[in-house]
């Protein structure tokens, strides 16, 4: 049998642990030498007691000085040299493009590119984000058609975008809708009793729509709804977009919303809450609404790509406007009233995980994309 040897190259430790370990095991199991290229903060004894190789790099997601940058790449070539990878399988922005370069540099016969969205660089307005757009566009062109290369895909809006622009051929690209979730770890529960609660659980962003729902908070609040509004996460100093501490500890000690931190065990955070909400105004295809749904918990959210595909509007959740604190009330207070709403709804979210998003399902995807690569 050959021997098969498959490299991740990943921004963050974490990450690579919450959204794409599962992965790597499975295709270990299937018989790949597995590694991982990534930040190392403090989730680097996991990944190594999972039996997956850790190659540490350090890199900033947010780098700029051209030296550093094309140093990086460097190094990261001679990583790929050394590797040997049958397949380098490159997650988001940044990795997709220093990672491609590296695979072509090292002569890496098979690529596999996932995007988790088109996220900041493509749902931005700033002059920042418009300038760049062109010169990213032009290396996806050039890097991401060659021979041996597919792109992963998590939603059919971003396969459109991509594929009518010109920026990819339409046979490099694979619809894989997310990443997945383990429907036995994110089971159904009873609502707890007690007050309601409302979570948005993400990176703090922006562009997350986390303005519009402590807005949408702050609004029941004033017309007397009774219910907790929780954010759970951090701020993410790497991406432009993201929410200071100083503005998130504001919100705490004002009343409107509570602000948890970030947590590790979504499971146990999806067990206390009635309601899941994200306003966001773009995504891949988000996990932890997934997850919301496969612990039956109903769910608002936008009507925006990635969101639309696991939220089915009155079925198991509501889908609102982006940018629309107003709506986001809306939603949440027709469901705050309901418990028997919430009940039907996320019976119906558990049912589409069930059909459509199981981690073992996304895992096999992937693992058939491998092999039709390689064959």
């Amino acid at each position: 049998m050959q021997h098969l040897k498959l490299l991740f190259f990943v921004t963050e430790d974490w990450y690579f642990c919450s959204h794409r370990l599962p992965l790597a095991l499975a295709a270990k199991e299937f018989g790949y030498e597995v590694s991982v290229v990534t930040n190392v903060n403090c989730h680097g004894e996991a990944i190594k007691r999972s039996g997956i190789k850790l190659i540490p790099l350090e890199l900033s997601r947010r780098g700029i000085n051209p030296l550093r940058e094309l140093l990086l790449i460097y190094r990261l070539a001679l990583i790929y040299r050394k590797e040997q990878p049958t397949i380098a399988h490159h997650v988001a922005l940044k990795p997709i493009l220093y990672g491609s370069i590296a695979s072509w540099v090292a002569k890496v016969p098979f690529k596999v590119n996932a995007m988790a969205g088109l996220g900041f660089l493509f749902s931005s307005k700033t002059l920042k984000a418009r300038a760049i757009r062109p010169f990213i566009l032009f290396f996806f062109r050039f890097l991401l058609n060659l021979k041996g290369s597919r792109v992963i895909l998590q939603n059919p809006d971003d396969v459109d975008l991509l594929s009518t622009s010109g920026v990819l051929e339409r046979e490099r690209i694979v619809l894989i809708r997310g990443s997945g979730v383990d429907i036995e770890e994110f089971k159904v529960q009873p609502e707890p009793s007690g007050d309601l609660i409302v979570v948005l659980a993400s990176r703090l962003l922006w562009d997350k729509g986390v303005g519009e729902f402590v807005e949408a908070a702050r609004q029941l609040k004033q017309q007397g709804v009774c219910a907790r509004f929780v954010l759970v996460g951090e701020g993410d100093p790497e991406n432009p977009t993201a929410i200071s501490r100083d503005q998130l500890r504001a919100w705490h000690e004002e009343g409107v919303v509570e602000w948890w931190g970030r947590r590790d065990d979504m499971a146990t955070v999806l067990a206390k809450t009635h309601i899941v909400c994200l306003p966001s105004y773009r995504e891949g295809l988000p996990k932890v609404l997934l997850e919301a749904a496969a612990c039956g918990r109903p769910i608002v959210t936008t009507d925006t790509p990635g969101c639309r595909e696991i939220v089915h509007d009155d079925l198991n959740g509501f889908l609102v406007p982006i940018r629309d604190a107003n709506a986001v009330a809306a939603a949440l207070k027709k469901l705050l009233a309901s418990s028997k709403l919430r009940q039907t709804m996320g019976m119906h979210g558990r049912e589409l995980v069930e059909r459509e998003f199981t981690l073992e399902k996304v895992n096999l995807q992937t693992l058939a994309l491998y092999e039709k690569l390689i064959k």
